[in-house]
């Protein structure tokens, strides 16, 4: 009988160089401005509902006026690597624009999630019509959120570091291979 070989984890990794270190990190700010731009248009759309009149208490409006905030917060984070890059380096790359890039990506999803979590919240008191059963709703999501964008990673990165890998950070190379 002939065995499987099983699947061993890849402790390879590749050194970047600046130009594709910035072109990642701008690639995934991108990836998140249309979801977030969605979010925001339907955010708005709902003041201008007889409904959100209606079904939200004042309380609840200003809540969802709070939510709102949150998730500009989240898009002018997000967005900000790309006119600090316009306006600092148009013409090049450096580990700094990296760091700072990377640093606004990172805090724009403590505001998103915050804010979707807010809307989930309404939402769940329009259709459930209990703010005990939408805040358990809400408080889960945001239980889900600190899992997969903060949990997940750090323990990913622990394992990388107590692996095979020697916990170094990755150096970003420039176009020569310095």
């Amino acid at each position: 009988m002939i065995m499987a070989s099983q699947a061993k984890p890849s402790t390879e990794r590749q050194e970047l160089s600046l130009n594709d270190a910035a072109t990642h990190v701008l690639e995934e700010c991108r990836t998140v401005v249309p979801g977030m731009q969605a979010l925001f248009g339907f955010q708005l759309i709902a003041v201008f509902s007889e409904a959100f009149r209606q079904q939200l208490s004042s309380d609840e409006r200003i809540l969802h006026l709070v939510a709102i905030v949150l998730v500009t917060v989240a898009i002018v984070l997000v967005m900000a690597p790309a006119a600090l890059h316009r306006q600092t380096e148009p013409e090049a790359v450096s580990r700094r624009f990296i760091t700072i890039s990377s640093r606004l990506l990172m805090a724009s999803m403590a505001p998103l999630a915050a804010g979707i979590c807010l809307d989930v919240y309404l939402v769940a008191r329009v259709i459930v019509g209990s703010p005990g059963v939408a805040g358990v709703v809400a408080a889960s999501l945001l239980g889900v959120f600190i899992v997969f964008w903060l949990l997940l990673p750090r323990a990913v990165r622990r394992m990388r570091v107590g692996g095979a890998d020697t916990g170094s950070k990755p150096v970003h190379r420039d176009q020569s291979g310095e």
